[in-house]
Protein backbone atom coordinates (compact mmCIF):
# COMPACT_ATOMS: atom_id res chain seq x y z
CA UNK A 1 0.00 0.00 0.00
CA UNK A 2 1.13 3.42 -1.18
CA UNK A 3 0.04 7.26 -0.98
CA UNK A 4 -0.29 8.80 -4.14
CA UNK A 5 -1.36 12.26 -4.78
CA UNK A 6 -3.70 13.11 -7.32
CA UNK A 7 -3.24 15.86 -10.14
CA UNK A 8 -6.76 15.08 -11.13
CA UNK A 9 -9.90 13.39 -10.55
CA UNK A 10 -12.23 12.21 -13.11
CA UNK A 11 -16.08 13.01 -12.90
CA UNK A 12 -16.91 9.25 -12.49
CA UNK A 13 -15.62 8.82 -9.76
CA UNK A 14 -17.68 11.43 -8.08
CA UNK A 15 -19.71 9.15 -5.88
CA UNK A 16 -16.59 8.09 -3.83
CA UNK A 17 -15.56 11.91 -2.98
CA UNK A 18 -12.05 10.88 -3.44
CA UNK A 19 -9.74 13.15 -1.55
CA UNK A 20 -6.64 14.90 -3.31
CA UNK A 21 -4.38 12.10 -1.73
CA UNK A 22 -5.14 8.36 -1.89
CA UNK A 23 -4.09 5.07 -1.05
CA UNK A 24 -3.35 2.89 -3.74
CA UNK A 25 -2.91 -1.66 -3.66
CA UNK A 26 -1.28 -3.54 -5.78
CA UNK A 27 -4.03 -6.03 -6.37
CA UNK A 28 -6.61 -4.67 -8.96
CA UNK A 29 -9.97 -6.31 -9.79
CA UNK A 30 -10.57 -6.05 -13.46
CA UNK A 31 -14.11 -5.13 -12.90
CA UNK A 32 -16.10 -2.39 -14.25
CA UNK A 33 -16.52 0.68 -11.87
CA UNK A 34 -13.37 -0.12 -10.00
CA UNK A 35 -11.60 2.88 -9.00
CA UNK A 36 -7.77 3.11 -9.88
CA UNK A 37 -4.80 5.36 -10.61
CA UNK A 38 -3.04 6.33 -13.46
CA UNK A 39 -0.20 8.46 -15.22
CA UNK A 40 -0.82 10.22 -18.56
CA UNK A 41 2.17 8.92 -21.04
CA UNK A 42 1.71 10.94 -24.20
CA UNK A 43 0.27 14.41 -24.92
CA UNK A 44 -3.01 15.53 -27.06
CA UNK A 45 -4.04 18.73 -29.15
CA UNK A 46 -7.70 17.29 -29.54
CA UNK A 47 -9.96 15.80 -26.95
CA UNK A 48 -6.99 16.49 -24.12
CA UNK A 49 -9.41 17.49 -20.82
CA UNK A 50 -10.72 15.44 -18.19
CA UNK A 51 -13.85 16.81 -16.40
CA UNK A 52 -13.09 17.35 -12.81
CA UNK A 53 -16.06 16.50 -10.14
CA UNK A 54 -17.29 19.84 -10.15
CA UNK A 55 -18.00 19.80 -14.12
CA UNK A 56 -14.95 22.12 -14.78
CA UNK A 57 -13.02 20.90 -17.89
CA UNK A 58 -9.47 20.23 -17.24
CA UNK A 59 -6.68 20.04 -19.61
CA UNK A 60 -4.68 17.33 -19.13
CA UNK A 61 -0.74 16.77 -19.93
CA UNK A 62 1.68 13.87 -20.14
CA UNK A 63 3.05 13.24 -16.27
CA UNK A 64 -0.36 13.69 -15.02
CA UNK A 65 -1.92 11.35 -12.02
CA UNK A 66 -5.30 10.87 -12.64
CA UNK A 67 -8.13 9.10 -10.78
CA UNK A 68 -10.33 7.63 -13.03
CA UNK A 69 -12.50 4.48 -13.37
CA UNK A 70 -12.49 1.02 -14.88
CA UNK A 71 -15.24 0.95 -18.13
CA UNK A 72 -15.98 0.53 -21.55
CA UNK A 73 -17.24 2.78 -24.28
CA UNK A 74 -18.86 2.06 -28.18
CA UNK A 75 -19.59 4.95 -28.99
CA UNK A 76 -20.18 5.81 -33.11
CA UNK A 77 -18.46 9.14 -32.89
CA UNK A 78 -15.58 8.57 -30.16
CA UNK A 79 -13.52 5.57 -29.47
CA UNK A 80 -14.48 1.72 -28.63
CA UNK A 81 -12.71 0.44 -25.98
CA UNK A 82 -13.54 -2.78 -23.55
CA UNK A 83 -11.99 -3.34 -20.04
CA UNK A 84 -8.95 -6.02 -20.00
CA UNK A 85 -9.14 -9.50 -18.25
CA UNK A 86 -6.57 -8.94 -16.21
CA UNK A 87 -5.52 -5.24 -15.01
CA UNK A 88 -1.95 -4.75 -12.93
CA UNK A 89 0.24 -2.34 -11.88
CA UNK A 90 2.90 -0.85 -15.47
CA UNK A 91 0.25 -2.20 -17.56
CA UNK A 92 -0.60 0.60 -20.35
CA UNK A 93 -4.30 1.46 -20.91
CA UNK A 94 -6.09 4.52 -22.20
CA UNK A 95 -8.55 7.25 -21.23
CA UNK A 96 -11.35 6.54 -23.48
CA UNK A 97 -13.67 9.47 -22.31
CA UNK A 98 -13.79 12.94 -20.92
CA UNK A 99 -15.35 11.38 -17.91
CA UNK A 100 -12.04 9.55 -16.80
CA UNK A 101 -13.48 6.25 -18.26
CA UNK A 102 -10.21 4.10 -18.10
CA UNK A 103 -9.96 0.62 -20.54
CA UNK A 104 -8.44 -1.06 -23.67
CA UNK A 105 -8.50 1.16 -26.61
CA UNK A 106 -9.94 -1.01 -29.67
CA UNK A 107 -10.65 2.13 -32.29
CA UNK A 108 -10.33 5.36 -32.34
CA UNK A 109 -11.81 8.07 -33.89
CA UNK A 110 -9.84 9.95 -36.80
CA UNK A 111 -11.52 13.63 -35.77
CA UNK A 112 -10.20 12.92 -32.02
CA UNK A 113 -6.91 11.08 -32.42
CA UNK A 114 -5.46 8.18 -30.58
CA UNK A 115 -6.55 8.45 -27.11
CA UNK A 116 -4.21 9.36 -24.03
CA UNK A 117 -1.78 6.29 -23.18
CA UNK A 118 -1.83 5.43 -19.56
CA UNK A 119 0.05 3.59 -17.05
CA UNK A 120 -1.77 2.24 -14.43
CA UNK A 121 -0.54 2.93 -10.82
CA UNK A 122 -2.64 0.84 -8.44
CA UNK A 123 -6.04 0.36 -7.39
CA UNK A 124 -7.57 2.89 -5.08
CA UNK A 125 -8.38 1.42 -1.63
CA UNK A 126 -10.89 3.04 0.45
CA UNK A 127 -11.33 2.35 4.44
CA UNK A 128 -14.82 1.62 5.30
CA UNK A 129 -13.85 0.49 9.03
CA UNK A 130 -13.75 2.54 11.51
CA UNK A 131 -9.86 2.14 13.19
CA UNK A 132 -8.89 -0.67 11.09
CA UNK A 133 -6.27 -0.45 8.11
CA UNK A 134 -7.74 -2.78 6.17
CA UNK A 135 -8.11 -1.06 2.40
CA UNK A 136 -10.85 -2.54 0.17
CA UNK A 137 -11.29 -1.92 -3.32
CA UNK A 138 -12.54 1.27 -4.06
CA UNK A 139 -15.50 1.38 -6.29
CA UNK A 140 -18.37 3.93 -7.61
CA UNK A 141 -21.10 2.02 -5.99
CA UNK A 142 -19.86 3.36 -2.88
CA UNK A 143 -22.39 6.47 -2.18
CA UNK A 144 -24.06 5.66 -5.05
CA UNK A 145 -28.21 5.08 -5.13
CA UNK A 146 -28.94 1.19 -5.04
CA UNK A 147 -30.59 0.06 -8.18
CA UNK A 148 -33.88 -0.63 -8.04
CA UNK A 149 -36.52 -2.59 -10.28
CA UNK A 150 -39.09 -0.73 -8.33
CA UNK A 151 -40.54 1.98 -10.90
CA UNK A 152 -43.01 4.91 -9.03
CA UNK A 153 -43.31 8.21 -10.93
CA UNK A 154 -45.95 9.42 -8.85
CA UNK A 155 -48.34 9.69 -11.66
CA UNK A 156 -45.76 12.64 -12.89
CA UNK A 157 -45.92 13.20 -16.40
CA UNK A 158 -42.16 12.05 -18.10
CA UNK A 159 -40.89 13.70 -21.30
CA UNK A 160 -38.71 10.81 -23.28
CA UNK A 161 -35.89 12.68 -25.24
CA UNK A 162 -34.46 10.35 -27.63
CA UNK A 163 -31.97 10.62 -30.89
CA UNK A 164 -31.26 9.21 -34.19
CA UNK A 165 -27.65 8.70 -33.02
CA UNK A 166 -24.78 10.58 -31.07
CA UNK A 167 -25.00 14.32 -31.50
CA UNK A 168 -28.25 14.78 -32.94
CA UNK A 169 -29.49 17.68 -30.41
CA UNK A 170 -30.94 15.77 -27.76
CA UNK A 171 -29.81 17.49 -24.71
CA UNK A 172 -30.08 20.59 -26.71
CA UNK A 173 -33.86 20.13 -27.24
CA UNK A 174 -34.05 18.87 -23.03
CA UNK A 175 -32.32 21.78 -21.94
CA UNK A 176 -34.60 23.92 -24.36
CA UNK A 177 -37.97 22.47 -23.02
CA UNK A 178 -36.49 22.79 -19.65
CA UNK A 179 -36.08 26.06 -19.74
CA UNK A 180 -39.40 26.71 -21.56
CA UNK A 181 -41.44 24.78 -18.79
CA UNK A 182 -39.42 26.87 -15.84
CA UNK A 183 -40.46 30.18 -17.64
CA UNK A 184 -43.86 28.76 -17.50
CA UNK A 185 -43.49 28.36 -13.74
CA UNK A 186 -43.51 24.89 -14.04
CA UNK A 187 -41.22 22.64 -11.60
CA UNK A 188 -38.74 20.22 -13.57
CA UNK A 189 -36.65 17.17 -12.80
CA UNK A 190 -34.24 15.96 -15.37
CA UNK A 191 -32.20 12.90 -15.96
CA UNK A 192 -30.04 10.94 -18.49
CA UNK A 193 -30.46 7.55 -18.54
CA UNK A 194 -27.69 5.68 -21.19
CA UNK A 195 -24.27 6.53 -22.27
CA UNK A 196 -20.81 6.78 -21.05
CA UNK A 197 -19.85 8.68 -17.73
CA UNK A 198 -19.94 12.57 -18.17
CA UNK A 199 -21.85 14.87 -16.17
CA UNK A 200 -21.86 17.66 -18.34
CA UNK A 201 -25.53 17.30 -20.05
CA UNK A 202 -27.41 17.14 -16.58
CA UNK A 203 -25.27 20.29 -15.33
CA UNK A 204 -26.30 21.91 -19.23
CA UNK A 205 -29.75 20.62 -17.78
CA UNK A 206 -29.62 22.58 -13.94
CA UNK A 207 -28.48 25.29 -15.60
CA UNK A 208 -31.70 25.47 -17.93
CA UNK A 209 -33.77 25.31 -14.85
CA UNK A 210 -33.43 21.88 -13.47
CA UNK A 211 -34.18 22.06 -9.93
CA UNK A 212 -32.82 18.03 -9.53
CA UNK A 213 -30.97 16.02 -11.82
CA UNK A 214 -29.84 12.16 -11.95
CA UNK A 215 -27.32 10.37 -14.22
CA UNK A 216 -27.00 6.70 -14.47
CA UNK A 217 -23.08 7.55 -12.87
CA UNK A 218 -25.17 8.36 -9.58
CA UNK A 219 -26.36 4.71 -9.42
CA UNK A 220 -22.91 3.67 -9.80
CA UNK A 221 -22.87 2.50 -13.28
CA UNK A 222 -20.14 4.05 -15.28
CA UNK A 223 -21.45 2.62 -19.33
CA UNK A 224 -24.68 1.24 -19.76
CA UNK A 225 -26.00 -1.65 -21.62
CA UNK A 226 -29.07 -3.10 -22.76
CA UNK A 227 -28.95 -5.22 -19.60
CA UNK A 228 -29.16 -2.59 -16.98
CA UNK A 229 -30.38 0.61 -19.35
CA UNK A 230 -34.39 -0.34 -18.20
CA UNK A 231 -33.46 -0.75 -14.47
CA UNK A 232 -31.26 2.09 -14.35
CA UNK A 233 -34.41 4.55 -15.55
CA UNK A 234 -36.93 3.05 -13.20
CA UNK A 235 -34.34 3.94 -10.47
CA UNK A 236 -33.75 7.01 -12.03
CA UNK A 237 -37.54 7.84 -12.92
CA UNK A 238 -38.14 6.87 -8.87
CA UNK A 239 -35.69 9.23 -7.55
CA UNK A 240 -36.48 12.06 -9.65
CA UNK A 241 -40.13 11.78 -8.46
CA UNK A 242 -39.75 12.00 -4.95
CA UNK A 243 -39.77 15.39 -5.15
CA UNK A 244 -42.59 15.65 -6.89
CA UNK A 245 -42.37 18.35 -9.72
CA UNK A 246 -44.41 19.10 -12.37
CA UNK A 247 -42.84 17.70 -15.45
CA UNK A 248 -39.54 14.95 -15.41
CA UNK A 249 -37.47 15.15 -18.88
CA UNK A 250 -35.34 12.08 -19.25
CA UNK A 251 -32.68 12.15 -22.26
CA UNK A 252 -31.11 9.01 -23.67
CA UNK A 253 -27.86 8.86 -24.68
CA UNK A 254 -26.72 7.68 -27.84
CA UNK A 255 -29.00 6.61 -30.29
CA UNK A 256 -32.19 4.52 -31.04
CA UNK A 257 -29.96 1.82 -32.98
CA UNK A 258 -26.77 2.34 -29.95
CA UNK A 259 -25.52 -0.23 -27.66
CA UNK A 260 -26.71 1.62 -24.68
CA UNK A 261 -29.25 0.08 -23.73
CA UNK A 262 -32.18 2.63 -25.13
CA UNK A 263 -34.00 0.02 -27.05
CA UNK A 264 -34.63 -1.47 -24.02
CA UNK A 265 -35.85 1.00 -21.96
CA UNK A 266 -38.51 1.98 -24.79
CA UNK A 267 -39.18 -2.00 -24.65
CA UNK A 268 -40.01 -2.11 -21.07
CA UNK A 269 -44.19 -1.55 -20.81
CA UNK A 270 -44.26 -0.04 -17.69
CA UNK A 271 -41.30 2.74 -18.50
CA UNK A 272 -42.94 2.98 -22.34
CA UNK A 273 -46.54 3.99 -20.67
CA UNK A 274 -44.72 6.53 -17.90
CA UNK A 275 -43.92 8.55 -21.46
CA UNK A 276 -46.19 11.21 -22.18
CA UNK A 277 -44.69 12.88 -24.82
CA UNK A 278 -41.69 11.25 -26.97
CA UNK A 279 -38.92 14.26 -28.51
CA UNK A 280 -37.12 12.70 -32.03
CA UNK A 281 -34.16 14.21 -32.34
CA UNK A 282 -32.49 13.39 -35.85
CA UNK A 283 -29.41 15.08 -37.60
CA UNK A 284 -31.18 14.96 -41.11
CA UNK A 285 -35.06 13.86 -42.54
CA UNK A 286 -33.14 10.54 -43.65
CA UNK A 287 -32.99 10.16 -39.71
CA UNK A 288 -36.25 11.51 -38.51
CA UNK A 289 -38.21 9.02 -40.92
CA UNK A 290 -36.13 6.33 -39.53
CA UNK A 291 -36.49 7.04 -36.69
CA UNK A 292 -39.76 7.51 -36.30
CA UNK A 293 -40.33 4.21 -38.03
CA UNK A 294 -38.12 2.80 -35.03
CA UNK A 295 -40.31 4.15 -32.52
CA UNK A 296 -43.92 3.32 -34.13
CA UNK A 297 -42.61 -0.18 -35.42
CA UNK A 298 -40.64 -1.51 -33.00
CA UNK A 299 -41.20 0.00 -29.85
CA UNK A 300 -45.09 1.06 -30.33
CA UNK A 301 -44.71 4.71 -28.89
CA UNK A 302 -45.43 7.67 -31.34
CA UNK A 303 -43.28 10.75 -31.44
CA UNK A 304 -45.07 13.91 -30.42
CA UNK A 305 -42.52 16.03 -32.36
CA UNK A 306 -39.10 16.11 -34.29
CA UNK A 307 -36.39 18.75 -33.76
CA UNK A 308 -32.62 18.19 -33.98
CA UNK A 309 -30.36 19.66 -37.23
CA UNK A 310 -32.60 18.23 -39.58
CA UNK A 311 -34.93 21.22 -38.60
CA UNK A 312 -32.32 23.65 -38.59
CA UNK A 313 -34.21 25.20 -41.71
CA UNK A 314 -37.53 25.29 -43.43
CA UNK A 315 -36.67 22.53 -46.36
CA UNK A 316 -35.64 19.88 -43.67
CA UNK A 317 -38.38 20.67 -41.23
CA UNK A 318 -40.62 20.77 -44.39
CA UNK A 319 -39.48 17.36 -45.58
CA UNK A 320 -39.52 16.06 -41.73
CA UNK A 321 -43.20 16.94 -41.33
CA UNK A 322 -44.14 15.06 -44.97
CA UNK A 323 -42.23 11.85 -44.34
CA UNK A 324 -43.05 11.29 -40.21
CA UNK A 325 -46.69 12.88 -40.16
CA UNK A 326 -45.58 14.96 -37.09
CA UNK A 327 -44.63 18.48 -35.98
CA UNK A 328 -40.96 19.73 -37.11
CA UNK A 329 -39.44 22.34 -34.19
CA UNK A 330 -35.83 23.48 -33.85
CA UNK A 331 -34.72 23.59 -29.90
CA UNK A 332 -32.00 26.15 -30.69
CA UNK A 333 -34.29 28.74 -32.48
CA UNK A 334 -37.78 27.76 -30.96
CA UNK A 335 -38.13 26.49 -27.57
CA UNK A 336 -41.42 27.72 -26.97
CA UNK A 337 -42.94 26.17 -30.05
CA UNK A 338 -40.87 23.24 -28.93
CA UNK A 339 -42.36 23.20 -24.97
CA UNK A 340 -45.86 24.85 -26.37
CA UNK A 341 -46.43 20.69 -28.69
CA UNK A 342 -45.28 19.31 -25.66
CA UNK A 343 -47.38 20.57 -23.63
CA UNK A 344 -50.23 19.62 -25.51
CA UNK A 345 -49.46 15.91 -25.33
CA UNK A 346 -48.93 16.17 -21.20
CA UNK A 347 -52.13 15.32 -18.81
CA UNK A 348 -54.71 18.23 -18.19
CA UNK A 349 -53.07 18.86 -15.10
CA UNK A 350 -49.73 20.05 -16.77
CA UNK A 351 -50.76 22.09 -19.42
CA UNK A 352 -53.29 23.33 -17.21
CA UNK A 353 -50.25 24.59 -14.42
CA UNK A 354 -48.35 25.41 -17.05
CA UNK A 355 -50.97 27.79 -19.32
CA UNK A 356 -52.19 29.43 -15.67
CA UNK A 357 -48.39 30.51 -14.89
CA UNK A 358 -47.97 31.84 -18.57
CA UNK A 359 -49.48 34.98 -19.98
CA UNK A 360 -52.25 33.51 -22.55
CA UNK A 361 -50.61 35.43 -25.23
CA UNK A 362 -47.75 34.14 -25.06
CA UNK A 363 -48.61 30.30 -24.77
CA UNK A 364 -50.86 31.16 -28.02
CA UNK A 365 -47.33 32.78 -30.26
CA UNK A 366 -45.70 29.59 -28.64
CA UNK A 367 -48.25 27.66 -30.67
CA UNK A 368 -48.27 29.39 -33.47
CA UNK A 369 -44.88 29.55 -33.91
CA UNK A 370 -44.61 25.96 -33.86
CA UNK A 371 -46.47 25.40 -37.12
CA UNK A 372 -49.18 23.32 -38.33
CA UNK A 373 -48.61 19.69 -39.04
CA UNK A 374 -49.40 19.84 -42.72
CA UNK A 375 -46.78 22.41 -44.17
CA UNK A 376 -47.29 23.58 -47.38
CA UNK A 377 -45.27 22.61 -50.40
CA UNK A 378 -41.93 24.41 -50.62
CA UNK A 379 -40.55 25.79 -54.09
CA UNK A 380 -39.23 22.77 -55.70
CA UNK A 381 -40.39 20.55 -53.46
CA UNK A 382 -42.94 17.83 -54.30
CA UNK A 383 -46.49 17.96 -52.11
CA UNK A 384 -46.73 15.51 -49.49
CA UNK A 385 -47.89 11.53 -51.23
CA UNK A 386 -50.83 9.91 -50.36
CA UNK A 387 -50.24 7.98 -47.15
CA UNK A 388 -46.47 9.46 -46.78
CA UNK A 389 -47.30 9.95 -42.90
Amino acid sequence: MKRVLLDKIGSVTQTCRLSREVRLGAEIPAVEGGVIVVRVLTSKTTYDQIELPSGRLSKVKPGDVLAGALGHRKALFGYSGHVPGEVCVGVRLHMLNLGGVIGQCDAANPDLGQPFVCEVLGQVLHFPYLGERVGLPAHITQGAIPLDDRLDAGGIPVVAVVGSCMNSGKTQAACALIQAFTHRGLTVAAGKATGVSLRRDILAMEDAGARRTLIFTDLGVVTTTAAVAPRVARTLLTHLAEDAPDIIVLEMGDGLLGLYGVDAILDDPDLRASFRAVVLAANDPVAAWGGARLLRERHLLEPTVVTGPATDNPAGGHLVVRETGRPAVNARTDAEGLAAIVLEALPPRAAAAATATTAPSLVEDARQAAGPVAAPPLPGIAAPREGSA
